[in-house]
């Protein structure tokens, strides 16, 4: 069975510049950093692979690898959004600190069992920190929330151009 996540990885433009939102901004410490020199085909790069540590010992995780060509798309919050859970004094905290330092700051978005605030990072990546509601766990829970069924009408009521 699989225990937690361990971390996520994502592509950076700039390792510093991505240290200093993770790290100064959201207060999530630089645990580790990997120089890779070589990768596992036996190619040649020079690429950084930095972890940062969250609460539960869990890590958000970056490449920057400027010998591998990757394109840096804006990010829809439907498309990708990297959600991390905070208390709602947190959240309050981080609304205000984002908006004084003049990085892009939305909500707060209420989703009924979480609310919702979000940034964007110097790569472009949309970050939520969410609080849970106390209707959470129940909104959460597959026993009683019907999410199988609300999937299988979703699935049921689409076009067929629209299933593949």
């Amino acid at each position: 069975m699989i225990r937690k996540l361990h971390h996520n990885a994502y592509r950076c433009r700039d390792s510093e510049a991505t240290r200093a939102f993770y790290e100064d901004f959201l207060g999530l410490p630089l645990s580790g950093t990997l120089e890779i020199t070589q990768t596992k085909s036996g190619r040649a790069t020079h690429t950084l692979h930095t972890f940062y540590r969250l609460d539960d010992g869990s890590f958000l995780a970056f490449f920057e690898a400027p010998d591998m060509p990757f394109e840096f798309k804006a990010q829809h919050d439907f498309d990708l959004h990297i959600a991390l859970e905070v208390s709602r004094e947190t959240l309050e905290q981080m609304f205000a600190k984002g908006r004084g330092a003049g990085i892009e700051t939305r909500g707060v978005s209420d989703h009924h069992f979480i609310d919702s605030i979000y940034f964007r990072d110097p790569n472009g990546y949309v970050i939520e920190l969410c609080t849970k509601r106390a209707e959470h766990d129940q909104a959460m829970d597959p026993a009683t929330n019907g999410a199988r069924e609300k999937l299988r009408r979703w699935t049921a009521s689409k076009p067929a151009s629209r299933q593949a």
